[in-house]
């Protein structure tokens, strides 16, 4: 599944901030598929949403 990054941010946040999270969190409530997922690599927190088909019979 292909995903959109919307935001990212440090794994390193200081004890119980979890500013991912709250990003996701708002942006649910607008409605939008939002999830946190690790880039264990970047050693960061990912904001995601999934990405859409493009229709491309027109």
């Amino acid at each position: 599944m292909r995903r959109t990054v919307l935001e990212q941010f440090p794994a390193g946040g200081p004890r119980g901030s979890r500013p991912a999270e709250e990003f996701a969190a708002a942006r649910r409530c607008e409605g939008v598929a939002a999830e946190v997922v690790m880039d264990l690599e970047r050693d960061a927190f990912l904001v995601v949403v999934p990405r859409q088909p493009t229709d491309r019979s027109r």
